[in-house]
């Protein structure tokens, strides 16, 4: 953690978290209904509101579903066409990005909306084409209040599964995976980030932790398969290793679709007691984040102080 400044003070925030559905096949509209779900939530729309929310999450864009478009109809996961819809981002780190000359759609409408509601703005993910060198990369941005792009996180684990009989699905036949860990600073939290399979690797969040990250948050699209087996386990037991909060925020289930996403956006505190879970429709759900669990469970179980790093190694610090 020391290559890293301190985090921001913990305070405490209201997250809302948007499972996002009705996505067809017309991206314009797609867009204009994800604008419409951000203007809701930011007015305290949805399940549990405390006031306005200080930081809206969208989903993961599904495998057939939001840029990918049509891919319902020829792919049952649709990653093929990940470099028709892809969108150029072309975000550097450590430099102010121009949200005016961005060629991508998406970027300007999330940014438009962040700044419009005053929000800070966790939009989900979308393919990225990298105009370097052609790469596809899955990306999360994330954009301030004022509507700057801050950060954004490519999947670093790519989704490269065979079970003979049930799915062979391999995201390396189109997608590169990430090469970085990536955390944004709010003035309430430090923000950890992942993408949906990033969840499955430990390491990914134990360093998110290590680097000072209070919230770790990954937009997410499990099926009704790994769904109901490990989509909470996963997350409880992220957030009961490293003492954070940790969220996954899915799209509404869609049985229309070629990709069936199991839904049940979820919060999960330090302790690992679920705060807030969706079922499987579109919906809003709002949570208070609160740094006395934090930590109160850093105090009474104090796993982040007695680490044997002479046993084993702080995978946060490399090989």
């Amino acid at each position: 953690m020391s290559s890293f400044p301190p985090p921001p003070a913990f305070k405490p925030f209201n997250l809302a978290l948007i499972q996002l559905g009705q996505i067809g096949p017309d991206k314009a509209a797609n867009l204009k209904h994800a604008r419409d779900m951000i203007r809701k939530a930011a007015n305290g729309e949805g399940e549990g509101a405390q006031g306005k929310p200080d930081l809206i999450v969208l989903p993961r864009w599904a495998k057939d579903r939001f840029v990918t478009l049509q891919e319902c109809f020829n792919s049952p996961y649709g990653h093929t066409h990940f470099p028709v819809y892809a969108e150029p981002i072309e975000f550097k780190s450590g430099g102010k990005y121009n949200i005016e000359a961005s060629q991508s759609e998406s970027v300007k409408m999330l940014s438009e909306a962040a700044k419009s509601e005053g929000v800070w703005l966790l939009g989900g993910s979308i393919p990225e084409r990298d105009p370097s060198n052609g790469n596809i990369y899955n990306t999360s941005t994330v954009y301030s209040p004022q509507g700057e792009l801050v950060v954004t996180h490519r999947k670093v684990h790519l989704f490269d599964i065979d079970i003979p009989g049930k799915i062979t699905f391999k995201e390396s036949e189109t997608l590169t995976g990430g090469s970085t860990t990536n955390f944004f600073d709010t003035e309430f939290a430090r923000v950890g980030l992942g993408i949906c399979y990033d969840v499955r690797f430990p390491e990914l969040a134990m360093i998110s932790a290590r680097q000072g990250c209070q919230v770790l948050i990954y937009p997410g699209a499990f099926n009704t398969t790994t769904g109901p087996l490990h989509w909470e386990l996963l997350q409880r037991a992220r957030a009961i290793d490293n003492q954070v909060y940790f969220s996954m925020c899915s799209p509404a289930r869609d049985l229309t679709a070629g990709y069936h996403a199991w839904g049940h956006s979820l919060v999960v505190d330090p302790m690992g007691s679920k705060l807030v879970e969706a079922e499987d429709g579109e919906t809003i759900l709002h949570t208070r984040i609160n740094p006395k669990t934090f930590n109160d469970a850093r105090a009474g179980i104090p796993v982040t102080t007695q680490r044997r790093f002479d046993v084993y190694l702080d995978v946060s610090k490399g090989s």
